[in-house]
């Protein structure tokens, strides 16, 4: 039987995604590509193992205070660090939370998506 091997990739539609490009490129950092998007390498360093595929009820409020459907989980190699960073560019940081999976902190992105930043506790 065919099966699905992993995330291919995230898709979404945005108001502004060229704004909204930059914010992601200046705020998180990421490297965006010429041709408008971000790869993230699965074999990078401190890359999970895996990659976590969960529906949420639909009345959830763990996307809270977003209003969209989804949530982004960016697993990062040192939350301390990033943290400063979006801080330092004016991004409030929501919440934290440290459990058995690791360190968790939450912002929300100019669109209003929430993004949970997540360094494994085998990074930490």
């Amino acid at each position: 039987m065919a099966r699905i091997t992993g995330i291919g990739g995230i898709f979404f539609k945005s108001a502004d995604p060229k704004a909204l490009r930059a914010w992601y490129r200046d705020v998180l950092g990421l490297d965006i590509e010429e041709w408008g998007g971000a790869l993230l390498s699965n074999d990078a360093p401190g890359h999970p193992p895996q990659t976590v595929w969960n529906p949420f009820a639909a009345d959830t409020e763990y996307f809270a205070p977003s209003s969209q459907g989804f949530m982004i989980n960016f697993a990062v190699d040192d939350l301390e660090a990033l943290l400063a960073q979006v801080e330092a560019k004016g991004v409030t940081v929501l919440g934290r939370q440290d459990d058995t999976f690791g360190h968790f902190a939450w912002i929300l992105d100019p669109d209003g998506t929430k993004i949970e930043l997540w360094q494994t506790a085998t990074a930490a």
